[in-house]
């Protein structure tokens, strides 16, 4: 069985940064040290995502991957998960803030139907939902 993989047409940006709230969600790997790692174990992926809170502190974060290597982003996790890149941008004026929840997943899956169907609606809902965001930063692994 195949599934569908329908073009997501390019959406331009049309707000103001200054006047915007952002939100990261990245395929990294990225979870807060207290939560449970990704599956790594698991050979065909790990379907799971990790919420992350807008007041995280960036020591607190952690890399759970195998497909890539994340040696720098184990150094300065700002590589993968630009939460205080986004904080400078705020102070700076430069965005208007950061949203109240991120994501983090393990963007290695064997199960495409799976994440496409289930795990990336889940995490667009969470988004969408109560994270304040007008526009979403995407970063890979």
């Amino acid at each position: 069985m195949s599934i569908s993989r329908k073009c997501v047409p390019f959406t331009p940006f049309e707000g103001e940064l200054a006047r915007s709230t952002i939100a990261i969600v990245t395929a990294g790997g990225v979870h807060l040290n207290e939560q449970e790692p990704f599956n790594i174990a698991d050979e065909l992926g790990d379907l799971t995502y990790r919420i992350i809170p807008e007041d995280v502190d960036s020591s607190q974060l952690h890399v759970t991957h195998h497909h890539y290597d994340h040696t720098d982003a184990d150094k300065d996790i700002n590589v993968v998960f630009p939460i205080d890149v986004l904080r400078d941008l705020q102070a700076q004026g430069f965005i208007k803030g950061i949203a109240k929840k991120h994501v983090g997943y393990m963007g290695y899956t064997m199960q495409l139907k799976a994440m496409y169907e289930g795990t990336a609606r889940e995490i667009a809902n969470e988004i969408d939902k109560s994270s304040r965001a007008d526009a979403v930063i995407l970063t890979g692994g």
